[in-house]
């Protein structure tokens, strides 16, 4: 079992940053990918970035490409999700997850291809 732990979130201006940190202990040499997903009331999860731990391989969702950046320090196990550019559509729960299965971007993209979650940090943008 991989035990995740999110922090880094907060209120900020619309235009500016925030990185939030993914913090893993447990089974971490089980894990092939670490993603970040976001949930609005009454919606969905969404994702947002995925990267995986060999290889570096980084995918993002249309909505946040060139303004996030997921990166991550195999040493500390932990994945950083750096935000610019912030925009009030940002405003959500962020939630990392991590999945043992090791496959292409449509694998990674999905919320049910992952078996742990963390329990999420609140990013909010003003305008």
């Amino acid at each position: 079992q991989v035990q995740l732990v999110e922090s880094g979130g907060g209120l900020v201006q619309a235009g500016g940053s925030l990185r939030l940190s993914c913090a893993a202990s447990g089974r971490t040499s089980s894990m092939r990918a670490t993603g970040w997903f976001r949930q609005t009331p009454g919606k969905e999860r969404e994702f947002v970035a995925a990267i995986t731990w060999s290889g570096g391989n980084t995918y993002y969702a249309d909505s946040v490409k060139g303004r996030f950046t997921i990166s991550r320090d195999n040493a500390k196990s932990t994945v950083y999700l750096q935000m610019d550019s912030l925009k009030p559509e940002d405003t959500a729960v962020y939630y990392c997850a991590a999945t043992p299965g090791a496959s292409g971007s449509y694998y990674y993209l999905r919320a049910m291809s992952y078996n742990s979650w963390g329990q999420g940090t609140q990013v909010t943008v003003s305008s």
